[in-house]
């Protein structure tokens, strides 16, 4: 990895949309694994799942960060969460959602917040799909819908959580 690859910060916003309390230390844990410095998070009521808490927290630190941060929190496979990285002037920004039972979808994002499609996905789509419902079906796919479709609930009985800002240690 090139020194300027490294030097490039970024930032983003961990969503912890749904989460067991006995689990909120373990994950506490995990994202102060890959960002080498602990981490406390707020954790609030989750209204959309009472029994059930939630947490943001903003971060900064090097290019792909989102990626690790969900990877470390694929251990626990009940949780609800969202992971972004805004773009930089040389890479794309991401969005990582999880769902139980549906899984990790990921997901280009313009500076906006829309999601990017590639020339490529699109023209495999169109070389697949025999009919228009298999075309809008593979479009709601590649759009991840199914995923904020079950994720919406959780994101709206959040608006107005405090938001905790996490650094990655360089």
């Amino acid at each position: 990895m090139s020194a300027a690859h490294v030097a490039s910060p970024t930032r983003g916003v961990v969503f912890v949309h749904c989460c067991p309390p006995a689990i909120g230390p373990h994950v506490e844990w995990a994202l102060a694994g890959v960002l080498g410095r602990p981490c406390k998070l707020e954790w609030t009521a989750q209204p959309a799942s009472p029994g059930q808490l939630r947490a943001e927290a903003t971060w900064v630190g090097p290019i792909g960060m989102a990626a690790k941060l969900s990877a470390s929190l694929r251990a626990w496979p009940m949780l609800r969460f969202e992971i972004t990285e805004e773009g930089t002037s040389s890479t794309d920004g991401e969005r990582l959602a999880y769902v139980p039972g549906r899984g990790f979808h990921r997901s280009a994002v313009s500076a906006n917040g829309d999601v990017v499609v590639g020339e490529e996905r699109l023209r495999g789509l169109l070389t697949r799909a025999k009919s228009a419902d298999e075309f809008a079906h593979g479009l709601h796919e590649i759009l991840g819908s199914s995923w904020d479709a079950e994720l919406e609930p959780y994101r709206t009985a959040g608006d107005g959580s405090p938001v905790i800002l996490l650094h990655k240690v360089v």
